[in-house]
Parts: C-alpha cells; structure tokens; sequence
C-alpha cells in the first residue's frame, strides 16, 4: 500500500506531499485508519541515557517538527520518537520552493528554516498524545535572534519543554538558519553548553527529574573539529550527541536535477560521512557519553555499521519517505 501511496505523492511537490501525508496521519492516528500503517515490530530493548528503549530505531528530528503525529509514529513501531525542531516562537521559514528530491539518489534536499508552530503549540500536541515511549524533543534558535543571543533562545525552549521530554536534543546544525553551526565552535559552544547544563540543574530541582540534554551536529566537520566538540561535550558534561544532521557536501549527487539547490542534503549518500563522523566522534568520546547515530541509515546493514562504529541508537528520516514504516521493522529483525 505504502508504494502505491508513494508513486502518487512523488508525482507531487515534495512539501505538499510532505503536509498532505502528516495531516493524513494526524486524522488517522487515532481511528482504525492507523491499520494501513500499523505494524507489530518485535522488542530489542536497548539502554542508552539512562532510559530504557523497546528498539533502538527512532525517528529523526524534522519529519514530525510541532509534534502533530507522535502517535501515528508510535503505532510505526519506532523504538523513540524525536519531534521538532521548535523555537521559541512561531515561524514561516524559508521561501518556498525549499524542499526537492533527488529518488536517483535516494536523496532529499530541504531548506526549510525551522518553520514550526513554536514551541506552547508543540508541547500542547505532547499532553494530548497518547504516546508512552521514549520522546526526544529537539530545539533550536529563531532565524531574527542573533548568534550572541542564541542561548537565551534555547533555554525559553529548554525551560518548556523539559517536563515533556524523556531526553533533549540542542540543534546547532542545521545549515538552513543563518549562524547557527557557528554554534559548534570554540568559545561559542562552550558558552551554550555550560549555559544549558547550568538550567538543566535548576530544573531538576524543580521537577524533580533528570531529563538527558544530547547536543546534534554537523556531518561536515573535519577530524580536528570533531575531536574538539568531543573534548568541548565531556568538559561540559552533557549526556550525549547525536551525528549527523544534514550536510553541504554535494560530491556524491553531482549532475542530478535539483542537486545544485542550497539546503541540506539527506537520504543514502549520507551514509558514508555520518559513519566517519561516529567514528572519529566514539574514539574522541572513549565512552564518555552515548552517541545516536543519524544520516543514510536504510537497512539493517547500515545500521549494524553505526552500531559497530559507536552508536547507541540510529534514527532514520529519509529513508522512511522512500521506503515506508516497513524499514523500521526490517531494521530491527536484522539487528546484530
């Protein structure tokens, strides 16, 4: 059925697509619609921030952005869910056209600009879910807010969303909100991360509750960068970090129609980088924290590899567009 549904939409714009199949799971989550895409994925319990996971298959941050579907995701099978980005305020985004697939590639460009509905929105779609899983909730800075700023952004959000959130992911990656992933250097990622694990302390004698903050990054960062995140990560004591986000990098799609077009790549020609990246990050790390591994994960086998590489937990996005729910299950059965 998935396959049928997937040749009408792909003969759609991306981003219509991409609103008509959430709205579509949003009204369908909770009545025997949900049948079409249910499906009974077998447990592998995995422990990863002190949290128990029924798999470690998740889905990826940006595909569910104001949390509109968690529990049409959760009927998926997927073992976590991660919803966002949100920011402190509403907002549009980039221009449209910004979302564009490459299927030769198996491949997706998106430069959306973190558009969601802001953040009271999104945690009021938390308290009217169903969902009783592991959710990740990831946050990020908005586009007017300037780079010196961009903490106080992040702990409007922190602040909201941490009662709700079972771990929190800290975007500075994505290449599509201008200064951002200068967020990932020196002086500037120090500042945020001590900044952050400061409020986490404060809330944790408020509520009560330890909620994990993971920090996400970049799949362009050279060894040196990454090894200095790493370092910048344990000095500040967070509790993970997930790699990668989207990338820049256009070597793998040259010549395809729409290749050339600004944003971030995803899909399959990820693969290769995101796993490097794990790679140099799980010897930098020596353990110190879980890392979720993220970017070209469309099989067990590529999942095995980020396993065996370091990570934790994956998480796919792209892959699940091309594929359907079935790679989740199809992903667990082959775990190692």
């Amino acid at each position: 059925m998935y396959s049928v549904a997937q040749k009408a939409l792909f003969h759609c714009d991306p981003e219509w697509s991409h609103d008509f199949t959430l709205n579509w799971l949003k009204k369908t989550q909770h009545n025997m619609l949900n049948l079409t895409y249910k499906q009974d994925v077998p447990d592998h319990p995995t422990q990863c921030l002190g949290i128990q996971f029924r798999n470690p298959v998740g889905l990826a941050a940006g595909l569910d952005k104001n949390g509109e579907c968690i529990d049409a995701f959760a009927a998926m099978g997927f073992g976590f869910i991660e919803i966002g980005t949100v920011t402190p305020l509403a907002q549009a985004g980039n221009d449209k056209p910004r979302m564009f697939r490459l299927p030769q590639a198996q491949a997706i460009i998106n430069r959306m600009g973190f558009n969601n509905k802001g953040v009271d929105y999104l945690v009021e779609q938390v308290k009217q879910s169903e969902y009783s899983g592991v959710l990740g909730i990831n946050i990020g800075k908005n586009k007017q807010t300037e780079e010196a700023n961009a903490l106080d952004d992040y702990l409007i959000c922190l602040r909201k969303v941490y009662q709700h959130a079972s771990y929190i992911t800290v975007n500075i990656s994505s290449p599509n909100t201008p200064g951002l992933r200068a967020l990932q250097y020196g002086e500037a990622l120090e500042n945020l991360l001590h900044g952050l694990k400061a409020e986490q302390q404060i809330l944790v004698d408020k509520y009560g509750k330890y909620v994990p903050i993971v920090v996400k990054i970049a799949p362009d960062l050279t060894d040196q960068e990454v090894i200095g995140i790493a370092h910048s990560l344990c000095k500040a004591e967070m509790d993970g970090v997930i790699a990668t986000n989207t990338t820049l990098d256009r070597s793998q799609v040259v010549g395809l129609p729409h290749a050339e077009e600004a944003g971030g790549l995803s899909g399959a020609v990820l693969t290769d980088k995101s796993l490097h990246v794990t790679q140099v990050l799980a010897k930098a790390l020596d353990k110190a924290m879980p890392i979720i591994g993220v970017g070209g994960i469309d099989s067990s086998h590529t999942a095995n590899a980020r396993l065996q590489a370091g990570a934790s937990l994956v998480q796919i996005y792209s892959s699940l567009i091309y594929k359907g729910p079935r790679l989740i299950k199809q992903i667990v059965d082959g775990l190692n």
